[in-house]
């Protein structure tokens, strides 16, 4: 059984169990999160898809912690005239578990 959840401008294919990385949110470590874009499930050969949204269905997660992206290096410069300038960023993410899956 898997599903298709729309989370802020994202798509992502989860199963019961995945750990996936989202957006920041405001929520403590160990908190529960409700998915309710749902775009797709799957489940024992049947295909739901919502038009857009699938209807009733909802996907349930627990919140592992935030973490931190890969460092982004932003560097500019202008020829022959001596400008550099270095910049870096690094995002942050909500880690959370996949724990039901619900049509």
């Amino acid at each position: 059984m898997y599903a298709i959840v729309s989370d802020r401008n994202q798509q992502i294919t989860v199963r019961v169990g995945d750990e996936i990385t989202c957006d920041l949110m405001d929520a403590a470590p160990g908190s529960e999160v409700l998915f309710d874009n749902i775009l797709l499930i799957a489940a024992d050969g049947k295909i739901q898809v919502g038009k857009p949204l699938v209807a009733g269905a909802s996907v349930k997660g627990e919140v592992l912690g935030t973490t931190r992206g890969k460092k982004l290096v932003i560097f500019r410069f202008k020829r022959r005239k001596n400008v550099r300038r270095k910049t870096g960023h690094r995002q942050s993410f909500t880690k959370v578990r996949i724990t039901d899956i619900s049509a």
